[in-house]
């Protein structure tokens, strides 16, 4: 069964500079290479999402400009519904420039945007979109108080919600009432809890925080070693595949939507999940730029054959 999947996020034209470190400040160091590639967390995940199989809606916005339009046809071009996106005449689309150094760590400086100017206004009703979903997935490169009203909408038709809470800072306290699945790294997590996640004890007691302030499940990504899952009265640690990054811009963004097309409905098959998610995670750290190094679902399953 394919799963149905609409994401909520930004969309963002990356500009990715290469380079031996990074500048310290004040410094001006020379970049090895410039591309120019589409991205966005929102985007990366549902194209990943799609990717992997799942039919995918977008909802979230663009400037009335070229990169707007070249961002929209390349959803279309990974067979998202954009039905939902919003083409906004008084902002322009979101930007992020990265910068990659040899070791494959990035750092990344946003631009929102028509990202940050949406509304729930501008949403509207999306009735009929949730009535045949399976999950909406979100970030934080968009609005709260529009992830806060589209997930109350979600829960009134049993979508299950996922919030991936990057970039890091506080957490709109309503969003806690309608999260069934937040899946932090380990900055992310502290950042939210005040809890340093150092070990299994410290995971749990992670886990223990977001239950008794609401959300239920939880999985912390924890690069090279793994991710920590405590959800539906299952819990445990997947370990990564050992791998030679060479840029890690996407990875959480592949991670979360290739995890939202293979996690059945009724969340049976969590381990294995999570699993397959590494896999397309584990790939995507092997290639440069963002949306570009997200891999196919043929891709993922190659490697177990």
């Amino acid at each position: 069964m394919t799963n149905q999947v609409i994401v909520l996020g930004s969309i963002n034209v990356d500009t990715t500079y290469r380079v031996e470190h990074f500048p310290q400040p004040g410094e001006t160091i020379s970049a090895n290479d410039k591309q120019i590639a589409p991205g966005g967390k929102g985007a990366n995940q549902a194209v990943a999402a799609a990717r992997s199989g799942a039919h995918t809606a977008f909802i979230g916005a663009v400037g009335n400009d070229d990169d707007g339009r070249a961002m929209l046809k390349q959803l279309q071009k990974n067979y998202i519904d954009t039905q939902h996106v919003i083409i906004d005449n008084d902002h322009a689309t979101g930007s992020a420039l990265v910068t990659v150094e040899e070791s494959g760590q990035n750092d990344i400086l946003v631009y929102g945007g028509a990202n940050q100017a949406l509304t729930t206004t501008m949403v509207g009703s999306v009735d009929e979109l949730l009535e045949q979903a399976d999950f909406l997935v979100a970030q934080f490169e968009t609005p709260q108080e529009v992830t806060v009203d589209l997930f109350r909408q979600a829960k009134a038709h049993g979508v299950i919600t996922i919030l991936n809470p990057a970039p890091a800072h506080s957490l709109d306290p309503a969003l806690f009432s309608y999260t069934d699945l937040i899946i932090p790294n380990e900055t992310e997590a502290e950042k939210l809890t005040g809890i340093t996640v150092t070990d299994h004890s410290s995971m749990q007691a992670t886990a223990t925080w977001f239950r008794q302030h609401g959300i239920p499940n939880m999985m912390i990504t924890l690069g090279k070693h793994g991710v920590f899952y405590s959800l539906f009265d299952q819990s445990g640690t997947v370990p990564a595949f050992r791998v030679k990054a060479v840029d890690t811009t996407a990875a959480g963004d592949t991670f979360v939507g290739a995890l939202v097309a293979e996690l059945k409905p009724d969340v049976t098959n969590i381990a294995q999940a999570i699993t397959y998610a590494q896999q397309a995670s584990s790939l995507a750290v092997q290639k440069h730029g963002a949306m570009p190094s997200i891999p196919y679902r043929s891709m993922i399953e190659a490697i177990n054959s």
